[in-house]
């Protein structure tokens, strides 16, 4: 496996152009798909959560963001501007500074959405009660990458869901008691307790 550092740390001038739309509701498609298909019961799903794509924003030519799944919470990078792209093979890694640290990214591709890359988060996700819970700490993860005051270091990568896993594989304001959840997950997800908590959905 092999890994590369990029930058992905400021958003990306207004002089480069887009050449791809949000890719929101693509993701939301795509992953919908793939849970009413290829993961209907398979014993890792949490039933209480759905696919979203939360918080995708530009950021040196590439779309930023977390996506939720009833298997995964991930960090999600695709490419926007082509030539900001950088391609390794599927399965290969690489790695992004952000102010918080440097964390590494799974190579994978799906045909209906493309080339992305992936850094789990949680994975499987029975720790979240609700989708508000999740949806907040998905939230707070974004604010906390970009937040130096909580230096996660650079301790390694967590447990990524790879390219074979995943092809194998709208907001209301959130409660008090899923903010408040979504607080400490972003305190433990700088501080590298997710790193190797997820078990692989692959064992189950």
């Amino acid at each position: 496996m092999t890994a590369t550092t990029l930058p992905l740390s400021s958003p990306i001038e207004a002089t480069s152009p887009p050449t791809r739309p949000d890719p929101t509701a693509q993701i939301e498609r795509v992953f919908g798909h793939i849970h009413a298909t290829r993961m209907q019961g398979l014993p890792f799903l949490n039933p209480a959560l759905r696919v979203e794509a939360v918080g995708f924003h530009r950021r040196d030519g590439r779309w930023l963001g977390v996506l939720i799944t009833p298997w995964f919470m991930n960090l999600m990078v695709l490419p926007d501007v082509p030539t900001s792209w950088h391609h390794v093979r599927y399965g290969d890694s690489l790695s992004y500074p952000f102010p918080s640290g440097v964390f590494e990214f799974i190579s994978a591709r799906e045909a209906d959405l493309g080339d992305y890359q992936i850094c789990s988060l949680f994975s499987p996700v029975f720790e979240f009660a609700d989708q508000d819970g999740a949806r907040a700490t998905a939230r707070a993860v974004l604010t906390a990458l970009f937040d130096a005051d909580t230096h996660a270091g650079a301790e390694g990568p967590g447990t990524p869901m790879p390219a074979a896993q995943a092809a194998a594989a709208p907001m209301p304001a959130a409660a008090p008691a899923p903010a408040e959840a979504a607080a400490v997950s972003k305190r433990d997800f700088l501080r590298g307790r997710w790193r190797g908590d997820g078990a692989d959905p692959r064992d189950a």
